[in-house]
């Protein structure tokens, strides 16, 4: 009797050979073709992003520059100077990202980072030279760069790890770290150095 029981439990669910074959089929159904991950609508998507984003960063590199010749302070020159070369890095870093995934690092033309730079331009031609005012105002044009680039690496860093691109999501992560850092400095750039003083010309 007892030897009975045993046997009825060896082949329940859950336990012994119909357990194993149950295993295997997982095992099997979770390899995926790299042909397939390419040709699936969210790679597509995630790489059409990736593209977008690559050309915004160097188009920014051109942009900080200006902005720096135009700024006032000596603060925002050093931010704007030190964001530059924190967004060539952001390149370098983006190359590394397009490799992870076997896809060729290419620029896609992003119109809304056009809009937030032919804005920063306006800007600049709009305000007065060593104003207090022009520093004040191009806080926020880079601002919006930042909260443009904000958004767009969160979600890609999200996506990569919802693909399990677990590397270039680490990758995206820390650049996205160093974007909402450099908004913070300039937020404490423009409450101690800027803003007062702008409000006091006439």
């Amino acid at each position: 009797m007892a030897t009975h029981t045993s046997e009825n439990k060896s082949n329940t669910p859950g336990t012994g050979t119909p357990a194993a074959h149950k295993g295997t089929t997982a095992v099997d159904n979770a390899k995926v073709d790299g042909n397939e991950m390419k040709t699936a609508p969210l790679h597509k998507f995630f790489v059409s992003a990736l593209k977008d984003i690559y050309f915004a960063e160097n188009a920014i590199i051109d942009a900080l520059e200006k902005m720096q010749e135009a700024a006032t302070t000596e603060e925002l020159k050093e931010a704007f100077e030190d964001h530059q070369l924190q967004t060539k890095k952001h390149v370098s870093r983006l190359e590394k990202v397009f490799k992870l995934i076997d896809e060729t690092p290419e620029q896609k033309e992003c119109k809304a980072i056009k809009g937030i730079i032919e804005e920063g331009e306006e800007i600049i031609r709009s305000t007065e030279e060593g104003s207090m005012t022009r520093d004040a105002a191009l806080i926020i044009a880079a601002q919006k760069v930042e909260h443009y680039e904000i958004a767009t690496y969160g979600g890609l860093a999200q996506l990569a790890i919802t693909m399990g691109h677990d590397k270039a999501a680490d990758l995206l992560e820390k650049t996205l770290q160093e974007e909402e850092d450099t908004d913070y400095n300039l937020t404490e750039i423009a409450e101690t150095y800027i803003n007062f003083d702008a409000e006091q010309e006439d």
